[in-house]
């Protein structure tokens, strides 16, 4: 029987990007069961025009037999492209992965698509309130697996018109490489953990709060080092020489802010060191294993690979209760179990969260004794939330964490005994790991193939002509 061809349409599998790098883990990990053709996006793509065939390259790296073709593009296609890639490739399935918006030309013409083949799209949404205005996006996809428990929720509530199903809406959270994992001290490749902490820090630092996140507004870049500063001055002036904070990330971003100044403004007295060295994965799990913690309090956030590739490589973190990151935090709830001895907890599945929604209210869940978090992490509840927007997505709640309540965290882990945290971050390994959790590369790919075998097997043409009521 001869394999199933997707045609994937998202970042150019071979960019850094996070969509990218997620693209290439799924692709290549697949890559036994489909072949694959992309038509890889970038803004401005130095192969723009060719016809890229990576299936030797592949055969290299993997040792597998497998058919991965690439064309480059500047942008994100046009329909006259698809149709000619589609012609050439006789694909069995389009998949689309990445804010829906990018992909308008092709739910334009997605009737004249789906009478032919389906459309799947691997999707993610980063907060409440039910976004309405991507109705006609969910409908016109025949296969939606969803990033995270709450886009799941969101995708349902959304779906009026159509009414998704256990096949066409699915829970598939990122799987992070298994190019991340913990160093021991008595490895050889140790000696190079420790080059990565003497070139980036001081000799004397004891304890590295680490951030791995793009410069951009909603990632609060401000506010960690607001957070960190906060967090330093409770401490002793020989302490505070002994801590450092290290953000791997563009210093200087238009979408972000000028990152060395707000330091040396509102950080004076405290080490902030930067690292914005495009890493191989290899160099990149050296810096999981130099740091103590990993934080993200990111406002919006669909799911969050930095903090997800720190639990695979042993280290715990700090995220802010929203979108994708509560999906990391192994949150458990006190439910009725008549197997069972009455009550127990229970981690939260995605279809718990059609009810639930969103653990993002403080009010309700901060101090809920109900509810319960993996060893670890130590999350932050949001403060405040607010209702943004923009013409296109006329809004969407910004969950904001409050600095001070961070820096509390950051000083949880601190006064935690070293062997003792090293211990939560293993936990957090074990749960990312688990198949039941889902976010390991290797059970991502299962995913993917589970999913899109039984929409192939579901899946039915669109009818040539649609007939509505006047």
């Amino acid at each position: 029987m001869s394999k199933k061809k997707i045609l994937l349409l998202s970042d150019d599998l071979r960019m850094s990007s996070g969509v990218g790098t997620m693209s290439k883990e799924f692709v290549l990990g697949t890559l036994n069961h489909y072949d694959w053709v992309q038509i890889g996006g970038a803004i401005t793509h130095p192969e723009n025009g060719k016809r890229v065939d990576m299936g030797e390259a592949v055969k290299q790296e993997m040792g597998i037999d497998g058919n991965l073709t690439i064309y480059p593009i500047s942008g994100y296609g046009s329909p006259d492209l698809l149709r000619q890639v589609m012609d050439m490739e006789k694909p069995d399935a389009i998949l689309h992965y990445t804010d829906p918006r990018f992909w308008g030309w092709l739910y334009q013409m997605e009737h004249e698509v789906r009478q032919e083949i389906p459309i799947f799209y691997y999707n993610i949404w980063d907060d409440w309130p039910a976004p309405q205005y991507n109705e006609n996006f969910y409908e016109c996809s025949d296969l939606i697996m969803n990033i995270s428990k709450q886009t799941y929720a969101i995708v349902n509530e959304v779906s009026k018109n159509k009414p998704r199903n256990d096949w066409d809406c699915t829970y598939l959270p990122h799987g992070v490489s298994k190019k991340f994992y913990p160093i021991s001290k008595f490895d050889d490749e140790y000696k190079k953990v420790e080059a990565t902490k003497n070139r980036l820090t001081d000799e004397d630092v004891e304890f590295v709060l680490f951030y791995n996140n793009r410069n951009i507004r909603r990632k609060m870049t401000s506010d960690v080092i607001l957070a960190y500063k906060t967090f330093c001055d409770k401490l002793t002036p020989e302490e505070a020489k002994k801590v450092c904070l290290l953000m791997h990330t563009q210093p200087v971003d238009e979408n972000g802010t000028d990152l060395p100044e707000v330091a040396r403004v509102m950080c004076p007295d405290y080490k902030v060191y930067f690292s914005n060295r495009k890493l191989e994965p290899h160099e990149l799990n050296h810096l999981f294993n130099v740091a103590d913690v990993t934080i993200n309090i990111a406002s919006n956030e669909g799911f969050g690979l930095g903090t997800c590739e720190s639990l695979m490589a042993g280290t715990p973190i700090i995220v802010n209760v929203t979108g994708g990151l509560q999906d990391q935090c192994g949150f458990r709830l006190k439910k009725y179990n008549s197997d069972k001895t009455g009550f127990t907890h229970e981690f939260l599945t995605h279809k718990d969260y059609t009810e639930i929604q969103s653990l993002h209210d403080w009010r309700k869940w901060e101090n809920n004794n109900d509810l319960t978090h993996g060893d670890w992490v130590k999350p932050v509840w949001p403060r405040t939330r607010a209702l943004q927007g923009s013409p296109v997505t006329p809004y969407i709640f910004d969950d904001r964490a409050d600095w001070v309540d961070v820096s509390d965290r950051i000083n949880d882990w601190y006064v935690m005994d070293k062997k003792e945290r090293e211990t939560c971050g293993l936990k957090g390994r074990e749960f990312v790991m688990t198949e039941e959790i889902g976010m390991s590369g290797e059970q991502m790919s299962k995913n993917f193939i589970k999913d899109m075998d039984k929409a192939f097997e579901m899946w039915k043409p669109r009818k040539r002509y649609s007939i509505f009521k006047a």
